[in-house]
């Protein structure tokens, strides 16, 4: 009895820690590897979630969302100081133009007018750098890296497309084109939030 009571113990320790362990943390989404840590302005990060973008039964990207802590609160993530990582990686070739529009309806969406009246200087320099990339073709890596005291840091390649664009007010604008209330994809979401 007493040997069924110990295996029976251990393997409820076993099954405890188990489901104690982040239950399907995205790491390999659609072909695409994210590692569960980097770093960013010395800085480390961990991967908070990731997922991919579907647009008609079409998959677009894979992104992973890279924070300082793993929260699954949208608020929390928004107003988390430190950097921040959005990284997308093509799974189909897509057109600047189609690109920046669908980033730019994403946050008109997602951001009041009042707001996007203060971020416009700012959306019309990361519009035009976006535009200036070309096509984002099939397997190229889009970083959109939030820098404290810097700014956004928009790179495609590992190549910067523009000039670093200031305020953390933008890149919560950013954000919200995933993690708003009319996200681009809901399912995208909640997988950047690690909620699914």
């Amino acid at each position: 009895m007493n040997r069924f009571k110990s295996t029976a113990a251990a393997f409820a320790f076993m099954l405890a820690a188990t489901l104690a362990t982040p239950c399907c943390a995205a790491h390999d989404v659609a072909g695409v590897h994210f590692d569960d840590q980097t770093s960013l302005a010395n800085q480390a990060l961990v991967l908070n979630g990731a997922g991919v973008r579907v647009k008609m039964i079409i998959k677009v990207y894979a992104v992973g969302l890279y924070v300082p802590r793993k929260d699954t609160a949208p608020a929390a993530i928004l107003n988390q100081p430190g950097p921040k990582s959005i990284r997308i990686v093509m799974l189909r070739d897509v057109s600047a133009e189609k690109l920046t529009e669908a980033l730019m309806q994403g946050i008109h969406d997602n951001v009041s007018a009042a707001d996007r009246q203060g971020l416009q200087p700012r959306l019309d320099a990361l519009e035009a750098a976006m535009r200036n990339a070309g096509e984002a073709t099939k397997g190229s890596q889009i970083q959109l890296d939030y820098l404290p005291g810097i700014g956004t840091r928009v790179t495609m390649g590992g190549k910067p497309l523009g000039r670093d664009i200031a305020g953390d007010d933008f890149y919560r604008a950013l954000l919200k084109i995933w993690l708003g209330e009319r996200p681009s994809d809901r399912s995208l979401k909640g997988d950047l939030l690690g909620q699914s």
